[in-house]
Order: C-alpha cells, then structure tokens, then sequence
C-alpha cells in the first residue's frame, strides 16, 4: 500500500497544520501509554534488548509497547522471530528516518499517550510514571532527561556539558524542575496521541534519515506546530523522568562533535523556514547569551585550577558555537534549505 494511504490525518499535504484553535479533545489525565522504540541497524541489537528490557522495571508498566525497525529486512525478521509476543514489531512504511518510523509507530499506538524511547536508551524505573504525572489539563506532551553513558564511562576532557544534545542528551542549561518547554527531548518525550489527529505527523522532510548527513530538530518542528497550533497547551519539560543514553564511540570524537554542530545549524534554519525565526529562535538565545558564556567561564576556571580540559571545553564551546552559526547561515548564502537525499 502506498505511504499516502497511510498518512495520518493532516490539512496540507506537506504534513503542517496552518490554523491555530482552542483544544478541542480530551484533556484529562491518561489511563493508558505505548512506548514506541525505533531502530535501524543490528549493530544496536543488545542495545535494543536492554531498552526493551528497562520497560519491564518501570513502576507504571507501559500498555502497549511498539517496535519499528527502520527499513532494515533482516532486523525485521530478527526482531519478529526473537523478540516476546507482547511486543509489536512494525516495519516502517513511511521514508526511511526516524520521523517515518515514529510515525508508523504512531499510527499503531492504541492508548491514550504515546512515549518514545531511543534503541540505545534505557529508562530508570519512575521514567514513565514521572512524565503521566505531568498530564493535567492542557497538558498535551511530557519529556524527560537523557543522560549520556560514555564509551568507557568517561566523559572525554575536552566534551562541554552544554553540549551534550551533540549526541542526543540533555544539556546544561536546561531547567532543574518541572517547567513548561518549548519543545522536548527525542530519546524521551510523550504526547496524547490525539494531538497526532490534530496537527499531523513527524515531518519527514526534517531529521535523521539513513545514509544521511547528522541532522535533526524533527522535534523541535513538531513541538512548534502543536503549540502553534493549539491554543493554551503546554509541553512540560520533567527533570525526574530520566533515560541512559548510551554514547557510540564515534560520537565521542572532535569531527562529529564539529559536523553535528554544523548539521544542527542546517536544521534550525529549516525550522525558521518553517516556524519563522522568532518562535525557532527564541531557546538558543537565551542558551547563547546565558548558557555558553558561563560555560565558557567555568572552563577557564578549572583550567586555572590545573584542569586542562577546562580550556579545551572553553575552546570547544566557541568552536561548536561557530559551526553551528557557519551551519545556520549557509542555507540562507545559498538562497534555499538544501538537505541531503
């Protein structure tokens, strides 16, 4: 069956919504959640296990739990054969990319919450109660904490805290307590599946796709046009609700820390494109102009303090600050947002 027959209901055919309204659907506390896990390569096999395993420990036990191997015919089977009965295993339908297989995911989610958990993630226990908590009324989406497992267990010296979202983490700078957020972290956020109905899909025009260069803010995009779109609702971000992400070697190295920076500055500039800069923009100036200059201070500190990764942290804040410009700017030399196939 073609992707078109699959695509959840939207009023455009590029997937945004255009109208803002007041809520218009049931807004009281949930009574069911599916967790929806996405994944791509066999490299990530155990890693998988050990994320489906985490639901297991969880003090509120997920209704439903869904797996959607990304355009990967021998992990589909693998997955099929190998994985328990209880747990749906989709193929994706949609183009290849996080965004398609979340929203297959999506698509065949049956309760009230949808929650999304990275294939190299592992949630603590209280993760999925701490976000339903959150689901009071207006409340459409709850994200959490990833906290990033480095390769060895140690933070290589040179890697800033501020930022850790490089390889999918939450990053210093963000709230310490439950708070309204603009948009929520990909390897642990939730939304009521009835917002999907209302707004649309994940668009996968924006984010990761196989093969390609490191992009994202599909997130971002989404969480934009749900509270673009529907009046009064409120995203909350919550601090207690924490997954493990685990951090691949290769992401741990100065050329991805500089190419994923670049990537991020191509991908906010699509999301201006889309949102307009004002409401795309209005987190990362604040982290520019409060987060990065203490951070860039602390490092100076430890250095003087005979830390040397504290000027290396310094020097990488600066350096990722200017990629991630360079990154921004580029589509607009250009005369277009270009992303690659």
């Amino acid at each position: 069956m073609s992707e078109r027959a699959f695509r959840l209901p939207v009023r455009k055919e590029d997937g945004r919504a255009v109208e803002s309204r007041p809520l218009s659907f049931p807004s009281g506390p949930p009574r069911t959640v599916t967790v929806v896990i996405c994944a791509y390569t066999e490299r990530r096999w155990i890693s998988l296990l050990d994320a489906i395993g985490s639901l297991r420990t969880q003090r509120r036990l997920p209704d439903q739990c869904v797996v959607v191997i990304d355009h990967n015919e021998q992990l589909f089977q693998r997955a099929q054969s190998s994985l328990p009965s209880n747990i749906d295993v989709l193929a994706s339908v949609e183009r290849p990319g996080l965004s398609g297989a979340r929203n297959t995911g999506v698509r065949f989610a049956n309760s009230d919450v949808v929650a999304f958990l990275d294939d190299d993630a592992e949630a603590d226990p209280a993760w999925l109660e701490e976000l339903l908590a959150q689901y009071r009324q207006h409340v459409v989406g709850a994200g959490g904490v990833a906290l990033p497992v480095w390769p060895g267990s140690d933070r290589p010296r040179w890697f800033p805290p501020e930022f850790d979202w490089v390889v999918g983490c939450s990053y210093r700078g963000l709230p310490t307590t439950v708070t309204p957020q603009r948009n929520l972290l990909g390897a642990a956020m939730s939304f009521r599946r009835s917002v999907f109905d209302e707004v649309g899909s994940f668009d996968t025009a924006m984010g990761r796709r196989l093969g390609s260069f490191p992009l994202g803010c599909e997130e971002t995009e989404f969480a934009l046009r749900v509270l673009g779109t529907l009046v009064g609702t409120q995203l909350m971000h919550v601090p207690l609700a924490t997954v493990r992400h685990h951090v691949a070697a290769e992401r741990a190295r100065v050329g991805y820390f500089l190419r994923r920076c670049y990537a991020e500055g191509i991908s906010k500039a699509a999301v201006a494109q889309r949102a307009g800069s004002k409401q795309a923009l209005s987190s990362e100036r604040r982290y520019v102009l409060s987060t990065l200059p203490l951070g860039v201070l602390d490092g100076l500190r430890a250095g003087l303090r005979g830390d040397p990764g504290g000027f290396a942290r310094s020097a990488m804040i600066v350096v990722g600050l200017l990629a991630t410009t360079v990154g921004y700017l580029a589509p607009l030399a250009l005369g277009g947002h270009r992303q690659s196939a």
